[in-house]
């Protein structure tokens, strides 16, 4: 039993270990302070947060390119890119893959939002959000709504398995102070 109880707060490289499970981190909340990062969108591109301050934001860190549920999501959220558009909002992807990788997947799946890699240091963004999954080396399928100013308006995590649609982005986005 001591062992047991003793599971319950270890804590192995910023991740949880639960009765010898990685436990999900704690996504950034509402009403923080959005990091800023500066990630490659193409080999010699990048792109940072700061640069789309003015406009609301959403991240979308999902574990992995080509993956059936990811592959899902991104194009769920191609097909609804007019409605976040019409908030003026920006669309960013964000996995732990390489910029080859991403340009692969996009070109593949007629992609027309930035994937971003967060590929080197592997997951340095993700964490910062509290979106790494450090014990399996990819991100936290996590959403972020970020406002104007460049604070979290909304946070969500879905597990890894489950595509979280897009309704709880679009009524963020609609929540929005105009």
């Amino acid at each position: 039993m001591a062992m047991e109880n003793a599971k319950l707060h270890d804590y192995t490289a910023g991740t949880a270990v639960i009765n010898g499970h990685a436990a999900p981190s704690e996504l950034l909340p509402a009403g923080t302070e959005a990091p800023d990062f500066s990630l490659h969108v193409t080999p010699d591109q990048t792109l940072s947060l700061r640069e789309l301050r003015g406009k609301p934001v959403i991240l979308a860190f999902y574990p992995a390119d080509w993956s059936p549920v990811c592959g899902d999501q991104m194009a769920l959220y191609n097909e609804v890119l007019p409605e976040f558009q019409k908030f003026g909002a920006e669309l960013l992807g964000v996995s732990v893959d390489g910029v080859w990788c991403h340009r692969a997947f996009a070109e593949a799946r007629h992609l027309h939002f930035p994937l971003l890699a967060d590929f080197e240091p592997k997951g340095a963004v993700a964490q910062s959000y509290g979106a790494y999954r450090r014990a399996d080396g990819f991100s936290e399928r996590a959403l972020f709504v970020i406002d104007k100013s460049g604070i979290i308006a909304w946070s969500y995590r879905s597990p890894v398995a489950v595509n979280p649609g897009a309704d709880g982005i679009l009524q963020a986005l609609q929540d929005l102070p105009k």
